[in-house]
């Protein structure tokens, strides 16, 4: 046997089993992916665990510390400078764990002897033998003396075995739907970090120069501020409406201050709006909207849309924006529009008016020149069983003024008494006129005005009538 100085005494007091464990299986994970070969095993046998990879073999110059430049050209692996194995080989040692590994190079035992030429000095060794196999596909890891709970513990510390799912890939990472109430942070699938108040845990694949810095011998305790950017890079990244239905979800928490943290990113809320305004039928609205406009939001629901609860910041960030396709963001004002312009009229053909009907529509003439006769801007006048709603009104919709035709339409029954159609027609011809809507200085100006001139003209009537 051969031995090989590793020129360890001590090191990490402070490493668990599991986080020896750790290492052996980073190490095999990432050969997997050097050499894209099947999955890594990780198999108890009798009172053995064995870690075992379908790789080239490890080999005894595996053992020195040096950068390994395959890796770090692969920005997907895991370890990068030769340190981790040494380092979980001073941990077995140091708390009485056995290990052996095999590969068709040789196998490879610990044992602690004097470094050459300094007998005073005991170091750990690696014991280098002729292989027992030399068919063996890949590395084998033998460890005998650690617990089953201590596997568990280094399997959780992987993405891959940790049960959690990843929801959606993108180029800065993953979004992995978390198990339990506390997040994870995963870097190239190892966990450094758990996060209490976030609403998914994150696997990053991009490494950022703050996260490259921050990445300690341990792998353990980034700090958030590392790791920040990169979140949010991955969540503006998303498109699935998968996130962003988990993220609309807890959006409405806002309002009672239980949000995640993830929530307090406006930019992250605005991303989630533009997923769900392109994949669902959804109106948004803020807690101001539903008390105004109570209205709006039944009809909403009525034509089956999903009524999402924003903060008031967010709506007024939204307010005349677009979605990743390019169609507007549908708050409680767009929904209006579109409503009315998708709403279909029936109208009535003047002929088809009863007598009564038509006698009261042939006075559309005379009721305006109370007014000074109609608009110019009005080109018709039209009757219609159906009138599309006025969602900011508290009452029924009898007539409207609709630039697009130019038409005044006025809704059929206002034709059973001369009083109703002469007070919609005028009313609806000052919003023609006027060009403003209702509860507007300009509209209301013009409706005074004429008042005032039918008003002149019934007097000057009943004065002549009079002499």
């Amino acid at each position: 046997m051969k031995q090989f100085d590793l020129n360890i005494e001590k090191i990490l007091e402070n490493w668990e089993p599991y986080h020896a464990i750790r290492e052996i299986i980073a190490n095999a994970l990432d050969e997997q992916l050097l050499t894209n070969t099947k999955d890594v095993e990780i198999i108890k046998v009798d009172s053995s665990w064995i870690v075992r990879d379908y790789g080239r073999g490890i080999k005894y110059t595996n053992l020195t510390q040096n950068e390994d430049q395959e890796k770090l050209q692969n920005p997907k692996v895991i370890g990068k400078f030769g340190i981790g194995l040494k380092d979980a080989l001073a941990t077995f040692d140091r708390q009485g764990i056995k290990i052996l590994i095999r590969s068709k190079f040789g196998d490879i035992t610990l044992t602690k002897t004097s470094k050459e030429g300094f007998e005073d000095i005991i170091t750990l060794h690696a014991g280098i033998d002729q292989p027992t196999d030399p068919n063996l596909i890949g590395t084998e890891v033998v460890i005998n003396g650690v617990t089953d709970d201590d596997i568990k513990k280094a399997k959780n510390l992987f993405l891959r075995f940790s049960g959690e799912s990843i929801i959606e890939s993108t180029k800065a990472g993953d979004i992995v739907r978390k198990i339990g109430s506390v997040g994870n942070i995963y870097i190239n699938g190892v966990k450094v970090a758990e996060e209490e108040k976030f609403l998914f845990s994150y696997n990053i694949t991009q490494l950022t120069a703050a996260i490259k810095k921050s990445l300690n011998r341990e792998r353990s305790n980034v700090g958030r501020t590392a790791y920040t950017d990169s979140i949010k890079r991955i969540l503006l990244s998303c498109q699935s409406s998968e996130v962003a239905k988990i993220l609309a979800t807890d959006l409405q928490n806002i309002n009672y201050g239980t949000q995640h943290d993830e929530l307090n990113w406006i930019d992250v809320q605005e991303h989630a709006v533009k997923i769900l305004n392109k994949t669902e039928k959804v109106v948004f609205v803020s807690s101001s909207d539903i008390i105004a406009h109570p209205n709006m939001i039944e009809e909403a629901q009525k034509s089956g849309h999903q009524i999402i609860s924003i903060p008031e910041n967010l709506k007024e960030k939204i307010r005349g924006g677009t979605d990743f396709s390019g169609n507007p963001i549908i708050d409680i004002n767009q929904f209006v529009t579109n409503y009315n312009d998708s709403f279909k009229f029936e109208y009535v053909n003047i002929q088809d008016l009863s007598v009564d009907e038509k006698n009261i529509f042939n006075l559309t003439d005379e009721i305006l020149n109370l007014i000074n006769g109609k608009p110019q801007i009005v080109k018709e006048i039209k009757i219609s069983k159906t009138m599309r709603k006025d969602f900011y009104s508290e009452t029924e919709t009898h007539g409207i003024w609709d630039p697009s035709t130019r038409s005044i339409i006025i809704l059929r029954k206002m034709l059973r008494s001369i009083k109703d159609y002469a007070g919609t027609l005028v009313h609806e011809a000052i919003h023609a006129k006027s060009g403003a809507g209702d509860v507007n200085r300009q509209f209301e100006t013009e409706l005074t005005t004429a008042i005032g001139q039918i008003s002149e003209k019934a007097l000057d009537k009943k004065k002549r009538w009079w002499q």
